[in-house]
This record gives C-alpha cells, sequence and structure tokens, in this order.
C-alpha cells in the first residue's frame, strides 16, 4: 500500500504511484488466471520471434511481403513487452504499484506500438494492392530502399503522435484518492480519468490520435480491397482469382484481429461507462493480447512459405 500522507493546503497534486489491478472481482484467484495469461505471452513471443529468425535465416523470404509481417512480428513483440512485466507481476507476485512516471513511460509504448501495427497493416495491404494490380513490377516498386522508409516513416508516425500524451497528463491535477486503475498496465483513457481537473484537452488529444491513425489506416485499408477486389474480379479465369484472394487472406485475418477489439476497445470507454469493470478489463486483454498471439498463428496455418521455414527453425533448435 502507499504510504498514508496528510494532503493539507496542496493546490497541485500528482501520485508518487499507481495502484493497478488484475481481473476486478477474482484478486483471490490470480494465481490461477495467470496461467492463461502466460500461456498467451509465451505463445506470442515464442510464434513472433519465430517468424523473425524464418524471414532472417531463409533467403527466399526476402521479399516485400515477409519484411512487412517481420515488421508486424516485430510490433507484436513490443506490444508484448509493453504488458508483460505488469501484468504478471500483479498475477503472479499481487504486486500492484507502478510509479508515476513509469505509468507514462509503459503508455507511451503500448500506444505507440498499437499505432504502429495500425500502420504496418495499412502498408501490408499497399503491398497487397502492387503484388495484385502490377505483379511484374512489384519488385522495382517496393524496393529495399522503399520498404525501410516505409519503417521508418511508420515509427516516426507513431512517435510524434503519442509523444505529447505524457506531458498532457503530467499538467494536470490529480485526485489523492483517485489512484486505483482499472487495468495491470496504464492505458491513456484509464489514467487521465483519475485526474480531478479538466481534461477537455486530453479527451479530444486522444480522439485526435485515435481517428488520425487507426481510423485513417482502417478507411485506406477498405479502399485498397475495394481496388483489390476490382482488379481480382476483372480477371479472366477463375482459378486466378482465387489464387489471388488467397494471397490476401492473412491480411484481412491480420486486420479484424486487430481492428475489432480495437473499435470495441474505444467505444466501451467512451460510452460503456455502465458496463461492469470486468468487462472492461477483458476487452482491453483482449485487444492488446489477442493479435500478437493469433497472427503467427494465422500467418504459419496460411502461409506454406512461412510454415515451412518455422518448422526449419524448429527442427535446427531441437538438433543443437
Amino acid at each position: 500500500m502507499l504510504p498514508s500522507q496528510t494532503y493539507v493546503n496542496i493546490s497541485f497534486f500528482q501520485p508518487h504511484a499507481f495502484l493497478m489491478i488484475g481481473i476486478p472481482g477474482h484478486e483471490a484467484v490470480h494465481g490461477w488466471i495467470s496461467i492463461p495469461f502466460s500461456s498467451m505471452y509465451t505463445v506470442a513471443l515464442t510464434g513472433n520471434c519465430l517468424i523473425l529468425l524464418a524471414v532472417r535465416k531463409t533467403p527466399s523470404l526476402h521479399q516485400p511481403m515477409y519484411y512487412f509481417l517481420s515488421m508486424l512480428a516485430l510490433t507484436d513483440v513490443g506490444l508484448t513487452l509493453s504488458t508483460l512485466p505488469t501484468t504478471l507481476a500483479v498475477l503472479w507476485f499481487d504486486h500492484r504499484l507502478i510509479g508515476f512516471n513509469a505509468c507514462l513511460v509503459q503508455m507511451f509504448f503500448l500506444h505507440s506500438f498499437s499505432v504502429v501495427e495500425s500502420s504496418v497493416l495499412l502498408a501490408m495491404s499497399f503491398d497487397r494492392f502492387v503484388a495484385i494490380s502490377n505483379p511484374l513490377r512489384y519488385a522495382t516498386v517496393l524496393t529495399n530502399n522503399v520498404i525501410i522508409r516505409i519503417g521508418m516513416a511508420i515509427v516516426a508516425r507513431a512517435a510524434l503522435s503519442l509523444f505529447p500524451g505524457p506531458f498532457l497528463l503530467k499538467r494536470l491535477n490529480f485526485c489523492p484518492n483517485k489512484i486505483l486503475l482499472s487495468h495491470s498496465f496504464c492505458f491513456h483513457p484509464d489514467v487521465m480519468r483519475r485526474a480531478c481537473a479538466d481534461i477537455t484537452i486530453n479527451i479530444f488529444y486522444g480522439l485526435y490520435v485515435v481517428l488520425s491513425t487507426g481510423g485513417i489506416d482502417s478507411l485506406f485499408i477498405i479502399l485498397s480491397y475495394i481496388l483489390i477486389l476490382h482488379i481480382i474480379l476483372g480477371l479472366a479465369s477463375p482459378r486466378e482469382r482465387i489464387q489471388a484472394f488467397n494471397t490476401c487472406v492473412s491480411h484481412i485475418l491480420a486486420v479484424f484481429v486487430f481492428f475489432i477489439p480495437g473499435i470495441t476497445m474505444s467505444m466501451i470507454h467512451r460510452f460503456g461507462r455502465h458496463l461492469s469493470p470486468i468487462a472492461h478489463a477483458l476487452v482491453a486483454y483482449v485487444y492488446l493480447m489477442v493479435p500478437p498471439v493469433l497472427n503467427p498463428i494465422i500467418y504459419s496455418v496460411k502461409s506454406k512459405p512461412i510454415r515451412e521455414a518455422m518448422l526449419r527453425m524448429l527442427k535446427r533448435k531441437g538438433q543443437d
């Protein structure tokens, strides 16, 4: 618990730490709940690291599509590591304190990786559009230099979008009796509502980030697939249509896995305050943990080159 303090004549207050929570109302069984959480973290880290190793060690995978997949896997590793320390600390050891500045740092990286993932999925839709609309120029359009520039632009976009967030929170006056967070990690809408001050700027900032990143990205992804569908329907033979569409299935599933929980969580935080705390917690965990778990599974099942390369990595590790 936090040491007792006397709050007398304080005009501006920031807590030394926040108290995190695991699954609200189920603290007595956190030990059991930690088992599926630990398993999901293990699957996410193992699967995405295997993809990174497979692409790096397999020359035939040194193509734009798999470079973007590596970006997605690396982002999922970062997103997983953003929440793993505090979530497992709460579930395993009931260590619920997180320092104020540490909370802001975690919040920055958590939201940054989310923005990066959204941007990578948009870049992957562009990759599929180029591959289907102009396959003969695919390698000349998406050169290594172009891919590196896209990656740098994605990182810069996320950093610039999320950079003001911690500073907008540090200017707020917080309530001494409102230090209990709703999750086992620091989430911007959750942290800002602990303040005893006008958070209008923070609300508009959060809305701006959501619309200018995930909102725009989702619209461009939909537009790209409208164009892709138009091209596929224009192909002569049904076999060519099926082959072209099959190259997009993994990406479409990854888009649904990321954006549907993300949209659900945004709607709940803005319009679902009447819902139980456990509903808020579960939706947040699904949004942050399910995509890193499912993406490697989706691509290993739907992409034969990735599946074979990952199996080779596992056999090589087994022989070592």
